[in-house]
């Protein structure tokens, strides 16, 4: 019996048409760039968010439910105007609306067994979160286990301990502090699980290749990306999709996404992953021809080669939708590429020892600007150090002058959630000392 076809994409979300040019056109009236933001703030609406959204999955118990706050990070602003924007509008209702909140973040309602804390890299621009809620930790590690186990028969038994290594559903709730239930946190988790066995299965640690690597990745871009073909060969192809792991993950994944997600979103996602795995067949490719790329071509791969399809879907997990032609717009897109480069810095950093240790070369930024810079192995990395911090520092200037230039309110709501993800991608490969450990340069 041939495997059905993914289900056709749905949306519980309202459509994007009341964002259309005639908001814009306001709101480019109203903008303010970075100088002019000098002479008085930039206020965002105060109007409430789209209604909550019902995932396909199995409903979460209600008291995991209630959506936390959202701890986001403290940003340096150049003028008072600006700092104006990123504090956001004042008043009843209107929290929700703030791009960085200046407060530290509160410590845990109750006491958790927290993960042990490793040290954070010396000098590393980062900003602290609070533990995550132990029982969404824990309510999400148990389903994304049920389904790697049972839904997609994802690894065998002797890869357990490296998945519970992983810690998946800490790191989620930790990017995720606006999801407003367990459903919406699990969209992310199973994605986040079937990208990374697509990696460690094609790419590296069990039984990856750069040969061949760009026929498995397009098979594999199947199950995120329908293939439209004849009767006759229809079928095939979708029983391809169970043929392994990392593709019975990514087509079970993309379900449940297309079935909360608007279909913009599922597309932006798509494009997304397009990018993804062009950036792993050029790293592919200069492992082949051993070539060490320049530092501005290591970083242009790994523009691509990044993190960027998980904070991109900050709106689905956060239950709303930032309208294609806002998430289109070339400063949008430049925050996002920033923040997907800045994360993926802070992987290099976090990862350096634990790839020194395994077979062959990998190449990250701190071997590449060694090898090309003719640096010691401490400076190369503290060096890198520095490219994640202008990387930051950027993205946090771009972040408040976008946020100034469109005050639509689910701009700087999506701002918000883009930087909550960074800074979660940040504490967890910090607590995770199961994965990585710092090397001593200090």
């Amino acid at each position: 019996m041939p495997a059905p076809e993914l289900t056709p994409p749905r949306s519980g979300l309202p459509e994007a048409a009341p964002f259309g040019a005639h908001v814009l056109a306001d709101a480019a009236a109203r903008a303010h760039d970075i100088k002019a933001a000098v002479g008085g703030p930039t206020r965002a609406s105060s109007s409430p968010g789209p209604p909550p959204i019902s995932p396909p999955a199995p409903p979460a118990p209600p008291a995991l439910d209630a959506p936390p706050s959202a701890p986001v990070a403290d940003v340096p602003a150049p003028g008072a105007a600006l700092e104006r924007a990123l504090r956001g509008p004042s008043g009843l209702g209107t929290a929700g609306l703030r791009l960085f909140r200046r407060e530290e973040p509160a410590p845990p309602s109750e006491p958790s067994a927290a993960p042990a804390q490793g040290p954070a890299v010396p000098g590393l621009y980062h900003h602290p979160v609070p533990e995550p809620d132990p029982a969404k930790v824990e309510e999400v590690s148990r389903r994304i286990k049920s389904w790697a186990l049972d839904e997609v028969t994802l690894y065998p038994d002797d890869w357990e301990e490296q998945f519970d290594g992983f810690s998946v559903g800490r790191y989620m709730v930790a990017c995720h502090p606006d999801a407003p239930s367990i459903d919406h946190l699990m969209v992310a988790t199973r994605l986040m699980v079937a990208e990374n066995a697509v990696d460690d299965c094609y790419c590296e640690d069990h039984g990856g290749s750069p040969i061949g690597l760009g026929g498995r990745l397009l098979l594999a871009h199947t199950a995120l990306d329908p293939l439209y073909t004849t009767r006759e060969y229809q079928p095939r192809w979708a029983q391809s999709l169970h043929a392994d792991a990392p593709r019975r993950a990514y087509r079970s994944a993309m379900e449940y996404f297309v079935g909360t997600a608007s279909p913009a979103q599922a597309d932006r996602y798509r494009h997304d992953m397009a990018r993804l795995h062009m950036g792993y067949l050029a790293e592919a490719a200069w492992a082949q021809t051993e070539y060490v790329p320049e530092v501005w071509e290591y970083l242009a791969m790994r523009q691509f080669n990044n993190f960027r399809p998980c904070p991109t879907i900050t709106d689905t997990v956060g239950g709303y939708e930032l309208p294609a032609d806002l998430h289109a717009r070339p400063d949008m897109q430049k925050v996002i590429a920033l923040a997907g480069n800045a994360t993926t810095i802070v992987n290099d950093l976090y990862s350096y020892t634990k790839e020194l240790d395994a077979p062959g070369r990998h190449l990250n930024l701190p071997t590449v600007l060694a090898d090309r810079e003719g640096l010691s192995e401490r400076d190369a990395y503290l060096k890198a150090v520095e490219v994640h911090n202008d990387l930051m520092n950027e993205f946090e200037a771009e972040a408040a002058a976008l946020a100034a230039a469109c005050p639509v309110p689910s701009v700087p709501r999506f701002l918000k959630g883009v930087a909550a993800w960074v800074d979660g991608n940040h504490y967890w490969h910090r607590t995770n000392t199961y994965r990585y450990s710092l090397p001593d340069f200090w």
